[in-house]
């Protein structure tokens, strides 16, 4: 990846009013046009929105987005139509008890919704400001509940000479209790506001379950199994590698293998999987930050914790900018798929996304360029200017490319936002225009809700101030 070292936030604030521009056009075709009886909007067919059955987590974004917009245009159609849904549609997802998606979910919408009050970007009203709070602790606990033991007690750290956190459990994915997915350390937010909130999830005999040390301990397990770092764990432990999905035995909870659910192979990297690795763990060392030093005492004090999380977002953030990224910091779909040679040496274009070989993915492009901002922000922060100004000015550079044609939708007659995203390529879901090879043209909820959420966050970035849920 070619790194932009003159862009600036304020530099991009002609592609950021377009994106605004054109997302309140989809937002509005999508609410006119969507059936609720079909289920949530996932990806579009032929410029479309469609629904296909996993599990249901991207209706939060669907109805976030609208959020994102009043945030950034003070559009209060937008505000009325993100407060409508989140009341009317969003319960359900509150209590659901069978995915590992909350902070997709929740966060995107009953998060927004609080965070906009608390910003005074809308007038406070504490039975609603009630509301989404109430939504948010019982969401957190919910997830945490979703739990499954290790059989890992012992302190463990990338960083060497650190004192480490015990990859003891996790939050299980969708999968079973025997499946770890790397997406789910982005849930691990909800998990944090819910403890912010000062709440708790409750477990036999009246035992409290701390929300933060549980949040802490998935990130430990999610670092220790499903990244790599370089340092001999397998034949193809390369620094920053990604599995999506890592399997334990249940019945002592021993780590068996790496697996992949989207990605090709368990030994290459999905990028969208490393993507949500690289803004996860980016946006909870900004969480980490607002935590008293006693909170960690249980877990190995802060600064194994800080060691941990800060050694796994470099690693994976590096990896990206290094390794699979292609010369404008779009990825493809997959660090090394089946017919990936055959691009030839793709890193030193910029991609492609009407190849024949191989689909990019501008979603999991956006969700990285927003961790690399708050990585180098934060970085920033502690003194470490250099490393800060080069992960802050990837994720500008992908952002540059990202608000402009091939990849920013201009068609009206399309209800996506961020052209080239890909949904499950091993299952065939993405859809192939006439003539083409590949997936191409079409957009995701969670691409076209996190490419606003960058707009959003580089918006605040030109007036001074920032984004955060924390």
């Amino acid at each position: 990846m070619k790194i932009n070292a003159a862009l600036t936030p304020a530099k991009l604030q002609r592609k950021v009013s377009r994106v605004f521009d054109l997302a309140g056009q989809k937002i509005r075709a999508i609410d006119a046009a969507w059936d609720p009886a079909k289920g949530t909007p996932v990806f579009t067919v032929k410029g479309q929105y469609t629904s296909r059955g996993w599990t249901e987590w991207t209706q939060g974004f669907q109805f976030g987005m609208a959020f994102l917009h009043f945030d950034a245009t003070g559009d209060a159609s937008m505000l009325r139509l993100g407060r409508e849904k989140t009341v009317k549609v969003m319960a359900s997802h509150v209590s659901h008890v069978g995915v590992h998606d909350h902070g997709f979910n929740n966060v995107s919408t009953y998060g927004n919704l609080r965070r906009l009050m608390l910003e005074g970007k809308i007038p406070l009203n504490q039975q609603e400001l009630n509301f989404t709070e109430l939504a948010l602790k019982v969401s957190g606990a919910v997830q945490a509940a979703r739990y499954a033991p290790t059989t890992y007690r012992q302190p463990w750290s990338p960083v060497a000479g650190a004192p480490g956190v015990a990859p003891s459990g996790y939050v299980y994915s969708s999968n079973g209790p025997q499946s770890l997915f790397a997406d789910t350390i982005r849930s691990m937010r909800s998990l944090v506001i819910a403890h912010q909130l000062g709440h708790a999830l409750m477990g036999e005999g009246d035992k409290p379950i701390n929300l933060l040390h549980r949040a802490i301990e998935h990130a430990a397990t999610t670092a220790r199994f499903n990244v790599f770092f370089g340092q001999g764990r397998d034949s193809y432990d390369v620094r920053g590698r990604v599995a999506h999905e890592s399997i334990f035995n249940r019945n002592d909870g021993q780590f068996r293998c790496p697996s992949s659910q989207q990605g090709y192979s368990p030994f290459t990297t999905w990028t969208r999987g490393a993507a949500w690795i690289i803004c996860g763990y980016a946006e909870q060392l900004e969480f980490l930050d607002t935590v008293k030093g006693a909170d960690f005492d249980a877990v190995g004090g802060r600064r194994a914790v800080t060691d941990l999380f800060l050694e796994t977002a470099k690693a994976t953030s590096d990896y990206y900018i290094d390794g699979y990224s292609a010369k404008d910091g779009v990825p493809y779909w997959d660090s090394a798929a089946l017919n990936t040679h055959r691009l030839g040496d793709f890193t030193k274009r910029p991609a492609d996304p009407f190849n024949n070989f191989e689909p990019v993915d501008s979603s999991a492009a956006a969700i990285a360029a927003q961790g690399f901002i708050r990585l180098g922000l934060w970085l920033d922060g502690k003194g470490q200017k250099a490393a800060g100004k080069k992960y802050f000015q990837a994720g500008l550079t992908i952002a540059d490319t990202l608000f402009d044609e091939p990849y920013l939708s201009t068609n009206a007659k399309h209800q996506g936002l961020l052209l080239h995203s890909v949904y499950h390529r091993p299952n065939g879901w993405d859809y192939v225009p006439k003539g083409r090879k590949v997936p191409c043209g079409e957009s995701s909820m969670w691409g076209d809700y996190h490419g606003l959420e960058l707009a959003l966050l580089l918006h605040r970035l030109a007036q001074g101030k920032y984004y955060t849920f924390f």
